[in-house]
């Protein structure tokens, strides 16, 4: 389904309110004057609340498993905003809250 394209500067959370950021944008390609973000660029999670009773919280990573299947950059999916990631190690999703509008891709 075509989406927004995620950049550096999208704010995205993991479902327990951590903030989550791409370790590896790519550089080529910028949105807004920030780098886009790829499928390979895993996330790091910082603040998530999860501390369950079991002991598997909380978020600390995250690896995106779908991204777009059109537009590609350094041969690598880019994110869109309806991208599905999971976190580690409580195999939440991550949600995109806020990122650019302008360009669109599937």
């Amino acid at each position: 389904m075509p989406g927004p394209l995620l950049h550096l500067g999208a704010t995205v959370m993991c479902m327990h309110g951590g903030t989550a950021q791409p370790t590896a944008p790519n550089p080529r390609v910028m949105l807004s004057g920030q780098p886009v973000v790829t499928m390979a660029a895993p996330y790091v999670v910082a603040g998530c609340a999860f501390v369950p009773p079991a002991g598997n919280g909380p978020c600390v990573t995250a690896q995106w498993v779908t991204a777009a299947t059109r537009v590609l950059v350094g041969g690598m999916p880019v994110v869109l905003v309806d991208s599905q990631a999971i976190c580690a190690p409580t195999g939440t999703p991550l949600l995109p809250v806020a990122m650019q509008t302008r360009v669109i891709g599937s």
